[in-house]
């Protein structure tokens, strides 16, 4: 009697521990379940609607992969789980990058005109021309004269006020890559450019200034 007791107990037990790890197992599938929903149901709000609350959710969804990622240990054969994790991970990466260009601060109309005549981010708001040397200088004032001659009737005044600014900027730094080694031959062609520069630059001012003049008096 002693001995069917004791097998009894340890069948209990048995029975214990296997509803506790089945339970367990449950627990971590719906931990894991919370996470696949969350990141589609992010997925799912336009990216507008979520700037404001954006550090928010990128908290929760933080906490809840951290989550899901240790539940994996509580499943015995977990490689669908695994394999839906990475998947919902690779989902949400690519609509972060997206949700980067919508948190990204509007960028000026003069920091666009810059972008284009020197490139995108060569030139900010700390005017710095340290990056165009003796190697590279000629190309720069190529970019630079050929982008506003292929824009010159989409000007503003004050736009031409700024490409001024910009192409004595550039001159000045010409007069130190000089002294580096500037070719003979660059220089010859950035003068060329500079000779094309000063006239198309002195016309198309005045036009954009006497335009906004007769459109004030309208």
């Amino acid at each position: 009697m002693k001995n069917i007791q004791i097998v009894s107990g340890i069948a209990l037990i048995a029975l214990c521990f296997a509803s506790c790890k089945d339970e367990k197992q449950e627990q971590a599938k719906k931990t894991i379940d919370s996470y696949v929903t969350y990141v589609d149901s992010v997925k799912n709000v336009a990216a507008d609607d979520l700037k404001a609350d954006w550090k928010d959710v990128e908290a929760e969804y933080n906490r809840r992969a951290e989550n899901a990622q240790l539940a994996l240990a509580d499943i015995k054969d977990n490689a669908a789980e695994t394999e839906r994790i990475n998947a919902s991970k690779m989902k949400y990466e690519e609509f972060k990058t997206g949700m980067a260009e919508t948190l990204a601060p509007p960028v000026s109309a003069k920091q666009q005109l810059r972008n284009a005549l020197f490139g995108e981010g060569k030139i900010g708001d700390d005017m710095s021309f340290a990056w165009v040397n003796a190697q590279n200088i000629h190309s720069v004032y190529q970019q630079f004269v050929h982008t506003v001659e292929d824009n010159k009737d989409s000007y503003s005044r004050e736009d031409w006020d700024e490409i001024k600014l910009m192409y004595e900027a550039l001159d000045s730094r010409k007069n130190t890559v000089e002294k580096e080694g500037l070719s003979s031959e660059d220089n010859r062609k950035i003068a060329g450019l500079k000779l094309k520069f000063a006239p198309m630059y002195t016309v198309n001012r005045m036009g954009a200034k006497s335009e906004e003049t007769a459109a004030a008096k309208k």
